[in-house]
C-alpha cells in the first residue's frame, strides 16, 4: 500500500490540479492534503508495530548504589 500511495501522490503532483472538458470537470485533492493523509497513515502503521521507536530505561552505573 505505501508504494501505491507514493506513486499516486507523485502522479497527482505531475498532473493538473483541475481539468475541464465538454463532459464536465475534475478536481483533485490538494497535494498538502495528500501528504497529510500519507503522514497519518504512516503514523497509524507505526503504532501497530510491537516495538515503538522510543524506549525509556534507567541506567545505574556500578557502585552507585
Amino acid at each position: 500500500m505505501p508504494d501505491n500511495l507514493e506513486e499516486s501522490i507523485r502522479d497527482n503532483a505531475a498532473g493538473p490540479a483541475e481539468a475541464h472538458g465538454d463532459s464536465g470537470g475534475m478536481k483533485q485533492h490538494s497535494l498538502k492534503d495528500q501528504i497529510e493523509v500519507d503522514r497519518y497513515l504512516a503514523s497509524k502503521r507505526a503504532m501497530r508495530k510491537k516495538r515503538r521507536g522510543v524506549r525509556l530505561s534507567q541506567i545505574t552505573p556500578p557502585g552507585a548504589q
